[in-house]
């Protein structure tokens, strides 16, 4: 990243008079002066920062702080947390991850990344601890919401773009939780016992692409254990995957409290501990006087801290935090009304109608009394931990939808306590609307999938829900979840309208959907279960939540819907799937060989057919070919868009697979390998609806009927 004219002319102020502050020589070379000229001491201070109180969240603080070396003018370094926006005083509360991963929107996913990157440098941030692209292996995980799905493509192209989105203001992204970081329960001490191919197929791939099409500054290694070591002290995972065959060339941080030893932690690549006052597992920490004293005892090697400084350094001169003056944390600058907006449309677009037997929109024209039921829907709804944001503004799902019905509407309310009184508010209105929710947040894991697991408020949602409906056949149900929850009352309600953890301004985007001023723009990005026990965890201790610390992933690659689909198995909702109020026609496939290399050029035209402008979210899966003692899933996606449509418009989509599309992991070779065979491409509006089918026949492979040929 070279620094502009303008911010070389700034660094004098900033870098100061010295070698490595001229910007015409490269990263790498600047790292290496600065390097030199500090001392072996000052070496070390860099190693740990030293702010204590900043995980609480304070207006006034930064999760982690770095002092700097004063005597070389190395400035200070700042960095918060981030996934739906800085946790540091008040901020904008956009909405929880899994629900921009439910807009299936490359572009929304930049915006949100710019929010919540322009908010972390206006508080004083150089760095901000977001995305986060773990996988969802089970809905119980306590950070669901904080994930992008079940899926790793999808994953993986949405946080390519939030850390685009997010580094485009001038801030570094810190990917995490590296690597297979999939549940709250025992993460300090679990070991995730993962094999080779289905590590690099589910839970590494995301990961890649936020360091080579991202180019992600920072990485963030886990508590957990992976197959023996812990992350942060796995040689294997932070060197000869991360920096060897991937190419990172950042730096690499540790969890708080993730550190173990340091040692160990140095020798496989931990550059970085944010907050070396706490330590969940009787480990080490790189505070000074500990480090010194692991040299002393030669439990590791200067050349080890000073390659880990040298990471560092080398990163923030590539990112310019020596060019430019120091952001000040000064949120009045924040564009609060902007903000608000924004989060409005991200909540819209991430929101999934599941079921509409004609309920829904409302029609204000014709709604002279509405129902509004429960007492989640009076409340802000959130994930617990590093993305409990505390919000600028808030507008509650009672109050949208209030202010959207107008003054005209006979409001009624009843918080749901009571079931039965409940219904009798609810009789008679033209409509109700009841609003249920989940609770989840980081550090533990939800114990089941039910609405009443954990919750709090002493509601019992799912009776509620049963008793409004028999009293009002025109019942509509609004989740608020951290992610899929079990539905057993979905054939006796109108409507249900997953809205996620939709954030400071969730109330109104849930009004307007409801009353039609927008379409419901999200598609599932996680399967929802008809029962705990289809879950691909469920009935295995060992799978989870594991025994003796140690959980194995022997479901291997058939999580989520991948595997639903190969075990025949109907979930409640697919994965992908999401309705419209518009109607649209997916027509005239068309598929060709890629003109240079192995892969395929795919397009379909999407017509809107309705009489609403509504979003079409058309999915592109692929089928690979199986072979002995390899399993496949039946489809795994290999492409993905949104499109906004007027009525009677359309739209060609296109899609492009490259060689990785067709590729599995050949735990034989170590490598990504490209099978001779015959493969199904399929065209769908979710994994369970597919409008278009083809075969393509790679390198020879000789399939039934018509099949487009790629040598």
């Amino acid at each position: 990243m070279a620094a502009s004219p303008g911010a070389a002319a700034e660094a004098a102020g900033r870098c100061g008079d010295h070698p490595w502050c001229d910007t015409s020589l490269s990263p790498e070379r600047r790292a290496q002066l600065l390097l030199d000229a500090l001392t072996p001491a000052e070496r070390i201070g860099l190693l740990a920062g030293d702010e204590a109180g900043g995980v609480t969240g304070q207006a006034g603080t930064h999760t982690g702080t770095g002092l700097g070396v004063p005597r070389l003018d190395l400035p200070p370094l700042y960095l918060t947390d981030g996934p739906v926006g800085v946790r540091q005083g008040p901020g904008t509360a956009l909405p929880s991850s899994l629900a921009l991963a439910a807009s299936f929107n490359r572009r929304l996913a930049r915006r949100d990344g710019g929010v919540v990157g322009n908010e972390a440098k206006l508080k004083g941030n150089d760095v901000v601890y977001a995305p986060t692209i773990n996988l969802l292996r089970t809905p119980l995980w306590g950070r669901a919401f904080e994930s992008l799905g079940e899926d790793p493509f999808l994953t993986g192209q949405l946080g390519v773009e939030w850390i685009r989105g997010a580094q485009a203001q001038g801030v570094i992204a810190n990917v995490k939780h590296f690597a297979a970081n999939n549940q709250e329960n025992n993460r300090f001490t679990i070991d995730a016992r993962v094999d080779e191919r289905t590590l690099n197929e589910l839970y590494l791939p995301q990961f890649e692409a936020a360091v080579k099409q991202g180019h992600a500054g920072s990485v963030m290694c886990s508590y957990n254990r992976l197959n023996g070591p812990h992350a942060c002290e796995n040689t294997w995972l932070l060197q000869q995957v991360l920096r060897h065959r991937w190419g990172f060339r950042g730096f690499v941080l540790a969890d708080y409290g993730a550190s173990k030893r340091i040692g160990s932690g140095l020798l496989a690549g931990l550059d970085f501990e944010p907050y070396p006052f706490f330590d969940a597992d009787g480990g080490e920490n790189y505070t000074p006087a500990a480090v010194e004293a692991a040299l002393a005892a030669r439990h590791t090697r200067q050349a080890l801290v000073d390659r880990a400084v040298g990471h560092l350094l080398r990163t923030l001169f590539a990112y310019g935090f020596f060019d430019r003056a120091a952001y000040a944390d000064d949120d009045s600058r924040v564009d609060k009304a902007g903000h608000a907006e924004e989060a409005r449309r991200l909540a819209e677009a991430g929101t999934v109608l599941l079921e509409n037997d004609g309920a829904l929109p409302l029609d204000p024209a014709r709604l002279k009394s509405l129902a509004v039921i429960g007492a989640d829907g009076d409340v802000y709804k959130n994930g617990g931990g590093s993305s409990d944001v505390q919000p600028y503004s808030l507008v509650t799902p009672r109050a949208g939808i209030a202010a959207r019905a107008g003054a005209g509407v006979d409001m009624r309310y009843d918080p749901g306590d009571d079931p039965r009184r409940a219904a009798d508010v609810a009789r008679g209105a033209d409509a109700a609307v009841v609003v249920v929710a989940d609770e989840a947040g980081e550090g533990a894991d939800k114990s089941c999938l039910g609405l009443d697991c954990g919750a709090a408020a002493g509601l019992r949602r799912d009776e509620l829900i049963d008793s409004v409906a028999a009293a009002n056949h025109r019942t509509i149900v609004v989740l608020e979840t951290a992610g899929p929850v079990l539905t057993p009352w979905r054939d006796r309600v109108e409507g249900i309208v997953e809205s996620w953890y939709p954030g400071s301004a969730g109330g109104t985007a849930i009004a307007r959907v409801l009353f039609g001023d927008v379409d419901p723009g999200g598609r599932l990005p996680a399967t929802f279960p008809r029962r705990a026990q289809d879950l691909p965890t469920a009935g295995d201790p060992r799978r989870y939540p594991g025994v003796g610390d140690v959980v194995h992933y022997s479901e291997g690659v058939l999580v989520g819907y991948r595997w639903y689909d190969r075990r025949g198995i109907a979930p409640a909702f697919p994965f992908g799937h999401g309705l419209s109020y518009a109607s649209f026609a997916f027509r005239r496939p068309r598929m060709r060989p890629a003109p240079r290399g192995l892969g395929a050029r795919v397009s379909l035209e999407i017509v809107n057919t309705g009489r609403r402008t509504g979003v079409a979210v058309p999915q592109l899966y692929l089928g690979l070919p199986g072979a002995r003692g390899r399993v496949q899933p039946p489809r795994q996606l290999k492409g993905f868009e949104s499109v906004t449509l007027r009525p009677g418009r359309r739209a060609r989509v296109h899609f492009r697979l490259g060689a990785r599309a067709f590729s599995y992991w050949d735990v034989r070779r170590h490598r990504w390998q490209v099978a001779p065979g015959c493969y199904r491409m399929l065209l769908g509006r979710s994994s369970r609806r597919i409008v278009a089918r083809a075969t393509i026949a790679v390198r020879g492979a000789r399939c039934p009927g018509a099949a487009t040929a790629i040598p």
